[in-house]
């Protein structure tokens, strides 16, 4: 009789000493919430810190482009009055972004407007890119164009030396084109860009130009005008770009801290709530356990 009442008893005693307690799930969840606290805590501070870094560098990047804005308007003026009748209708287009990210849809809006350019220009139109972030992206959509690529420019502010060796690449590439295309990101405004485009004449159409063949001028001259011309127009629209991607990177990293505060307060309240809820189950288990003494 005292075999069988033990043999009873040890089925239950292992059941009951293999049982979960009531509140453990709640306890898992609990601290599955402080740590996603946590995390989402420093993901706050990271983006805080980037937006700070972003409006110190936005104010120089607004300067570098005031100062660069007069080397694209000399360009303007020199294209308004040497434009040939008849330009061909292959095109280089080049495509200035940078190797960052973490500042919206910048780089995707300059390569969407490239697209679009080639399918209406020539499907065969080479394509030069500056920066990874556009050659990853046009890199899937027309990689039988892209004849060349570089990296490595834009970390900091653009300067006039970046952009002539960016030229004299394109020049020594030996890529057939009749003009040159520059896609970049206009800056607009504080909180907006927009993809634009610079065309640059090449040293042929300069020459067949009605303003140009008034005047006697060696072959010389003519090149190295073509080529400091199109040096000047990169300078300009890289400078633009570098100010609107440091723009851009600052409103994205502003809305990236409201969402992490938001998503902060969330997870805290229901946090709240969960420990309130495990205190009172405890609290109950407590309370009938002394009832049943």
């Amino acid at each position: 009789m005292l075999a069988r009442r033990t043999l009873a008893r040890i089925p239950a005693q292992q059941v009951v000493s293999g049982a979960a307690p009531q509140n453990a799930r709640n306890m898992a969840t609990l601290r599955e919430l402080e740590l996603r606290l946590k995390s989402v805590r420093n993901i706050e501070k990271i983006t805080k810190s980037m937006k700070m870094i972003a409006s110190t560098r936005l104010a120089k990047a607004q300067r570098a482009l005031q100062s660069g804005k007069q080397y694209g308007i000399a360009n303007a003026e020199l294209f308004a009055n040497t434009t040939p009748e008849e330009v061909g209708k292959r095109k280089l287009f080049v495509v200035l972004s940078s190797d960052k990210g973490l500042c919206g849809g910048i780089h995707s809006s300059v390569s969407k407007a490239t697209r679009a350019a080639v399918k209406e220009a020539d499907p065969e139109s080479p394509v030069m890119i500056v920066g990874d972030k556009s050659k990853a992206q046009l890199s899937r959509s027309i990689p039988q164009n892209i004849a060349l690529t570089f990296n490595q420019i834009g970390r900091d502010i653009p300067t006039f030396a970046d952009a002539a060796a960016v030229a004299d690449l394109i020049f020594k590439s030996g890529a057939k084109y009749d003009s040159i295309v520059i896609m970049y990101n206009k800056f607009v405004s504080a909180l907006s860009f927009e993809a634009s485009s610079i065309e640059v004449q090449t040293e042929t159409s300069l020459r067949e130009a009605p303003g140009f063949q008034a005047y006697e001028m060696e072959d010389d001259v003519v090149k190295d005008l073509s080529e400091f011309a199109l040096a000047n127009a990169l300078y300009a629209a890289l400078v633009e770009g570098h100010a609107a991607e440091t723009n851009a990177r600052r409103n994205a990293m502003d809305s990236a801290s409201k969402n992490a505060s938001d998503m902060i307060g969330r997870l805290q309240m229901q946090f709240n709530r969960g420990r309130q809820a495990s205190i009172t189950n405890e609290l109950v288990d407590i309370i009938t356990g002394a009832s049943a003494l």
